[in-house]
């Protein structure tokens, strides 16, 4: 039984009696499954910031922001289950300090936590504009009490002004709309998700969107926000020309959570460094969003922020955490739903690659398209065709030395998942 006396051997060596997750979202509950999945039978604590049990982040900007789905229904775990996990939740409390060679971690309430090892899954937090802040009707969207802010905003009506034309900007703008708000899209690319997906695949986006009633102003950059008595009036951008907002939401990216660990004497940079183990210090791991690690196929420092990452990441954590000497070198995925548009990304789609449709039609809007580079596949996307880009990525980029033989960078990884 979990918690028991004695401690599992799972690869020839004692794991740790105590292993504390910082971080209590979908990498840091995956982290203490797969423990548990593996036979690991010791004190096992997850820290939260979050008052909130863990939840999904991608049903935030869709289902749960457009009533969809209640917010419980985010849950990634039902309350039975998680009792099952025979695992102790401190929710709520932040960390804000970490003594690395006692493997000690402060929270602001005032605790002390101690461990054996450490896995640290903070995440990231939202980008924001310099003159947002105390201003009413700006949001930003992360977390579960962000979506359920935002979306009360839009059911009080008025016009939405999205900044940022990434992922999540995109995935905002569509679902406010089909809550019938009015919305516009600004952004300093040509297309939405163009820096990401290139020009073919983000044109028909910019389509897909002007077609159902967005607003697109794209090309030029956001400079500021227009207020007035502490709320917002408008969004401005480089050109001077200011679009009226009754709600604006900032999707501008985000940026790794460790803020926390200044003075710990961990390499903060981008993210919480690690090997290619996924370690970041002797019995201190990061996995997720934070966690940006040295990717051996690639030879450079990777960072993802994706969900499938979380998941994939963290079985790897929890091996090593136990013992073993694992390597983490994933083919990087994401997804995108956009109205009805479902896109799928395996590997990477570098800005100057050729694309070939290679299944499909793009003009029915379900196809598959290769990405090349000198010859060579980097990425598959699909449209509204799943299981056939799953099928290409298995055939295309079973290794990611198909990656690193086209001399595909992880900066360009990092920007094809941003």
């Amino acid at each position: 039984m979990p918690g028991g006396g004695h401690r599992a051997e799972r690869y020839g060596v004692t794991a740790p009696a105590r292993v504390l997750v910082v971080g209590a979202s979908a990498a840091g509950l995956a982290t203490a499954e797969a423990l548990r999945r593996k036979g690991y039978d010791g004190e096992l604590t997850l820290l939260g910031d979050e008052p909130h049990v863990p939840y999904d982040r991608p049903p935030l900007s869709k289902q749960v922001l457009g009533g969809a789905w209640a917010p419980e229904r985010a849950h990634l775990r039902a309350t039975e289950v998680l009792s099952a996990l025979d695992a102790r939740f401190v929710l709520g409390d932040a960390a804000v300090s970490l003594d690395v060679p006692s493997r000690t971690v402060g929270t602001a309430s005032g605790a002390t936590l101690r461990a054996d090892a450490v896995v640290l899954a903070t995440g990231v937090r939202p980008r924001t504009l310099p003159d947002q802040a105390g201003l009413a009707g700006v949001h930003v969207l992360r977390t579960l009490d962000d979506a359920l802010g935002l979306r009360a905003d839009l059911l009080a009506g008025g016009r939405l002004v999205v900044v940022g034309d990434g992922v999540l900007g995109a995935e905002v703008a569509a679902t406010a709309r089909a809550m019938g708000v009015g919305v516009t899209l600004a952004g300093p690319q040509r297309a939405p998700l163009e820096m990401q997906l290139g020009p073919l695949v983000s044109g028909l986006l910019a389509e897909l969107h002007t077609g159902q009633g967005v607003d697109l102003r794209l090309g030029v950059g956001v400079t500021g926000l227009v207020g007035t008595g502490g709320r917002v009036t408008g969004v401005r951008l480089a050109d001077d020309e200011v679009l009226p907002a009754d709600v604006v939401v900032v999707a501008l990216g985000a940026v790794p959570a460790t803020e926390w660990l200044a003075g710990s004497g961990l390499r903060v940079d981008n993210g919480v460094v690690c090997d290619a183990h996924c370690r970041a210090a002797d019995g201190v791991y990061a996995v997720g969003d934070v966690a940006r690690w040295h990717h051996d196929r690639l030879d450079s420092l990777l960072r993802l922020e994706n969900r499938t990452n979380a998941t994939e990441q963290a079985v790897v954590v929890a091996d090593n955490v136990m013992g073993a000497d694992r390597r983490y070198v994933p083919v990087p995925y994401f997804w995108t739903d956009q109205f009805d548009a479902k896109l799928q990304i395996h590997g990477v789609l570098p800005a100057d690659a050729d694309v070939a449709v290679v299944e499909g039609s793009v003009r029915a809007r379900r196809f598959v398209a290769l990405y090349h580079r000198d010859g060579e596949v980097t990425g598959v996307l699909g449209w509204n065709m799943a299981k056939q880009s799953r099928l290409h990525r298995q055939r295309h980029l079973v290794e990611l030395k198909d990656l690193a033989g086209s001399h595909v960078t992880a900066a360009e990884v990092e920007k094809a998942d941003f």
